[in-house]
């Protein structure tokens, strides 16, 4: 393992902003992980664990230990007639397991295909996307107690998913690192195309029988029209969660603004769109800077080059605060904000 002093993380986060790490590695295996958190217990450092940084603002320089956990590897450990069980690294990019499943007809991702970040952050932020949420397909998980080093398996239940949540961001935050993730597909497809705008651009694609690789293409298309490619514009996809309120709430609501978009929750309440209130509140394609919001998807802050964390997280609080005082609904973050 190799400590390195004083990086910069500008190409380890999606966003793109310039902070420093006073202590950096990659690891590509259990043991060193271990070693790594080892070594900041004994320096007293404090630790933070990076995937693809495709879920993070830094807003200042890190005065510790960053590890960029690189843990690969796709793996089948088991099946059935009907179902798959495939072991994935915690390091593994989320889309190249995505085309691994697609190029072996296996089913339950397609339309979580292009999502930013890793395999080790699917469960942590239960990612959802066009009508699916990773806990449809997840089975189990691995994960490394960062305090006393010891080895711990959540099934489903244990990780207490919600929408865009886990046990790891609430009851365990920052307690566990996941090193590797074990998802169920489907051999025999379900296929989900009543959410958003796949069955729009399956009918512009002019498909004319349904298949998993169909839907992926149909949703590579739409989240390639409407988000940035961070490589391009960093950004960090969509930025604000869609805020949940109980149906009375919403029927006011639709009152006022006829026009309001949103679905129906599983509990009855209501998900209202987050990007269609900013939109509203006229900050799509807004720009202060380099900070902005991106025009053509208003739930995408963006970095236009040399943007500093603190500048975006600006303009989010700005955003958060026109929202609430128009619509009387609080919008929160879905990045980490460090």
């Amino acid at each position: 393992m190799n400590i390195a002093e004083n990086i910069s993380l500008r190409h380890f986060n999606t966003f793109g902003i310039d902070v420093t790490a006073a202590f950096f590695t990659e690891i590509f295996s259990l043991d060193e992980l271990k070693e790594a958190l080892e070594f900041a217990k004994a320096k007293e450092f404090p630790v933070l664990v990076l995937g693809g940084g495709s879920n993070v603002l830094f807003t200042q320089d890190f005065n510790g230990l960053v590890i960029k956990n690189s843990i690969g590897g796709i793996n089948i450990i088991k099946e059935d007639g009907e179902q798959v069980y495939i072991n994935v690294g915690g390091g593994v990019v989320w889309h190249e397991f995505v085309l691994f499943c697609l190029q072996h007809n296996y089913a339950g991702v397609e339309n979580l295909a292009l999502i930013p970040g890793c395999a080790g952050a699917s469960p942590m932020q239960n990612i959802g996307a066009y009508g699916v949420e990773i806990k449809e397909v997840f089975y189990e998980l691995n994960a490394l107690n960062r305090f006393d080093l010891a080895e711990q398996k959540f099934n489903n239940t244990a990780c207490e998913f919600g929408y865009r949540e886990s046990v790891f961001k609430n009851k365990y935050k920052e307690q566990f690192v996941i090193t590797d993730v074990t998802y169920r597909l489907n051999k025999t497809p379900h296929f989900k195309v009543e959410y958003g705008a796949i069955r729009q651009q399956l009918e512009k694609d002019n498909i004319k029988e349904l298949t998993i690789q169909a839907i992926a293409n149909a949703v590579i298309a739409i989240r390639s029209s409407k988000l940035p490619d961070p490589k391009v514009i960093g950004n960090a996809g969509s930025f604000f969660k869609n805020p949940s309120v109980l149906l009375p709430e919403f029927q006011m609501l639709k009152e006022k603004f006829p026009q309001v978009i949103a679905y129906p929750n599983h509990d009855g309440t209501m998900k209202i769109a987050a990007g269609w209130m900013i939109e509203q509140c006229g900050f799509k394609g807004m720009r202060r800077g380099d900070a902005g919001v991106h025009n053509k998807q208003a739930l995408v802050l963006v970095n236009y080059g040399d943007a500093k964390g603190n500048e975006i997280l600006q303009l989010c609080q700005e955003i958060q605060a026109i929202v609430f005082e128009k619509f009387s609904v609080e919008i929160m973050p879905e990045v980490n904000i460090i």
